[in-house]
C-alpha cells in the first residue's frame, strides 16, 4: 500500500534514538523528508546522516521557547514545505509523589512541566499555524493516560493533560482538515524502557512478569511502533484524527 508519503515533510523531535529514531527512519524508507531533533547539535547531526540526505538534524530543546519557531522555519528553509510534527519527548525521571527520598521535587516537576508539557503544546500550537490542510500533528503520550504507572509520578500527572490537550486541538483544527493524534506505547524495547525495568533490582523478572501481562507475551520493537507512527502520521490514514492509540501488543485492557 502506498502511505502517500513521498516528498512529504516532518518533524520529529526526540529522534537521535528510541520511538522517535524508529519513526523518522520508517517515514524516510517510505519517501519523507524528516527534520530530527536532539538534545545536542553532534547527536542530531550523527542520527541524520544515519538515514541520509531525506534527513536534517537540528539539536535542539523542547523547553526552549525558540525552538518551535525555529524548527518549522528549518524545515520550509531546508525542505520546501511542512506537513506534519511528531512530539516525542524522553520521559521524566522516576519518584513518588509523596514526601520522602523519592519524592519528585519542585525543580524536577517545573523541568517536567516545561519539557513534557509546555514544550509540547508550544510546538504543536506553532505547527498548527504552518500546516497546509491535510497536515497532521501527533504526540507520543504514555500509557499513564489511562492508569497510572507506579513509580513515574511525573508521567502520570503530566501526561493525561497532554491527552486532553490534544483532543481539544483535534476538535479545534478538524474544520482545517488538520489531523491531531497520540500513540500511547507499550513496554517497548528501548532504553527507556530497559531503565524502568531496571528499578525493580531483578530486571529479567520484570520483563517476564510485564511480557505475562501482555496477550502478545512479548515486548514490541522500535520499529513496529515505528510502522505504526509512519501509517497513522501519512495520508493513508486522513480520516482518523482525536485518538489516543494504543501501540501495546493488547496490554490495555478497555477499549
Amino acid at each position: 500500500m502506498d502511505l502517500g508519503l513521498k516528498d512529504r515533510t516532518y518533524i520529529v523531535t526526540g529522534a537521535t534514538r528510541g520511538l522517535g529514531h524508529a519513526t523518522a527512519r520508517e517515514l524516510v524508507a517510505d519517501g519523507a523528508n524528516v527534520v530530527i531533533t536532539g538534545r545536542t547539535s553532534e547527536a542530531a547531526a550523527d542520527a541524520a546522516a544515519a538515514l541520509g540526505p531525506r534527513a536534517l538534524g537540528i539539536g535542539a530543546d523542547n523547553a526552549d521557547p525558540a525552538t518551535a519557531e525555529r524548527l518549522v522555519t528549518a524545515a520550509r528553509d531546508h525542505f520546501g514545505a511542512l506537513h506534519g510534527i511528531f512530539i516525542s519527548v524522553g520521559g521524566p525521571p522516576p519518584g513518588s509523589g509523596a514526601s520522602g527520598e523519592t519524592a519528585n521535587t519542585d525543580e524536577q516537576w517545573q523541568a517536567a512541566f516545561s519539557a513534557v508539557f509546555l514544550g509540547a503544546v508550544r510546538l504543536a500550537r506553532t505547527a498548527a499555524g504552518a500546516l497546509p490542510e491535510g497536515g497532521v500533528i501527533g504526540f507520543v503520550l504514555s500509557r499513564s493516560v489511562h492508569e497510572p504507572i507506579p513509580g513515574l509520578t511525573l508521567s502520570n500527572g503530566l501526561r493525561p493533560g497532554l491527552a486532553g490537550f490534544a483532543k481539544s486541538l483535534a476538535n479545534e483544527l478538524g474544520p482545517r482538515g488538520i489531523r491531531v493524534l497520540g500513540l500511547i506505547p507499550g513496554r517497548i524495547a528501548t532504553d527507556r524502557t530497559k531503565q524502568l525495568d531496571e528499578l525493580s533490582g531483578d530486571p529479567e523478572a520484570a520483563q517476564a512478569r510485564s511480557s505475562a501481562a501482555i496477550p502478545l507475551r512479548r515486548y514490541g520493537s522500535p520499529e513496529e511502533f515505528g510502522r505504526a507512527a509512519a501509517f497513522l502520521l501519512s495520508p493513508a490514514a486522513s480520516y482518523v484524527t482525536g485518538v489516543m492509540l494504543p501501540v501495546d501488543g493488547g496490554a490495555q485492557h478497555g477499549f
